[in-house]
């Protein structure tokens, strides 16, 4: 194959794996709204209703398209999940320590955790100019949902803990690579995480009233949208330039709050976004050269 050809497929995965990501970081979005509304409802039940619906969907939808359940890369699958749920538990963990704010806000580190892991484990190469680009995003997330002056030392562990484990799982999709359908990776972490939270859920259960029942099912829906799309773009670009769009749900959680919850966001808030956005378009630009 020529390599004209050869850049031509690259620039088209590159143009997918960037539309996969804003997909996700949507869908990713609403589900955080969903959460917004379960401050009742105890962490590890929340992971048995976000696991649950999106291993119900993507069961079906595996079953649908006559997809192996059970894939190849069965061992990086598994450790992709296992990985996945421990970071996914303790951010869920961090938020009954730590402000929302401050908490999402630290939860933007794993994208830096990814580039580090791809560089030693991955052997990607990253070019030194993209690491103040994503100093420069991180300091926008900072300027943008701020930190709070009281944090609380527990859930400041947790949530570090957990960006380091989500900084992992990127890095392991990668691995992954395009030897399994994405909804078969995704299924095993569902999987995975409906089993250990159900289990973990008994002891702590708190029946849900009203409306609460619609957002935790959404919690599923979303969650596997978000999952799904994330997934196929990791599977198709290199991990430095997926994990930093990461970022753009930042963007869209700030819309939502605006339109739905009537938020109100200062002049800092927009210094933050124009920080976040400047930086993310300039190591795409830098990347694709």
């Amino acid at each position: 194959m020529s390599n004209s050809i050869l850049a031509k497929q690259s620039s088209r995965d590159v143009k997918k794996a960037i539309l996969f990501m804003i997909v996700s970081t949507f869908s990713f979005a609403l589900m955080n709204v969903s959460v917004k509304y379960l401050d009742r409802i105890p962490s590890f039940q929340i992971v048995l209703f976000r696991c649950l619906g999106s291993f119900v969907l993507a069961t079906t939808f595996i079953i649908i398209k006559g997809i192996p359940i059970l894939g190849n890369k069965r061992r990086l699958m598994m450790l992709r999940a296992v990985v996945g749920l421990i970071a996914m538990t303790l951010y869920f963990l961090s938020l009954k320590h730590l402000p929302v704010g401050t908490a999402v806000s630290l939860r933007y580190i794993a994208p830096i955790f990814a580039a580090i892991f791809a560089v030693f484990i991955l052997k990607e190469k990253l070019k030194k100019v993209q690491w103040l680009f994503f100093l420069v995003a991180f300091a926008g997330v900072l300027v943008l949902k701020g930190f709070d002056s009281n944090i609380n030392s527990t859930g400041l562990g947790l949530i570090l803990t957990a960006s380091v484990f989500s900084g992992m799982v990127y890095v392991i999709l990668r691995k992954i690579g395009k030897a399994d359908h994405p909804l078969v990776v995704v299924n095993y972490f569902m999987f995975v995480g409906t089993l250990v939270g159900g289990i973990l859920a008994i002891s702590v259960w708190i029946q849900p009233e009203g409306i609460e029942w619609l957002f935790l099912l959404l919690l599923g829906v979303f969650g596997f949208m978000g999952q799904l799309y994330m997934t196929r773009a990791f599977q198709i670009a290199q991990t430095n330039l997926v994990a930093p769009l990461k970022y753009i749900e930042v963007v869209f959680t700030i819309s939502i709050g605006v339109l739905w919850f009537n938020e109100v966001y200062t002049f800092y808030s927009f210094i933050g976004l124009i920080m976040i956005i400047s930086a993310l378009i300039l190591n795409t630009m830098v990347k694709k050269s």
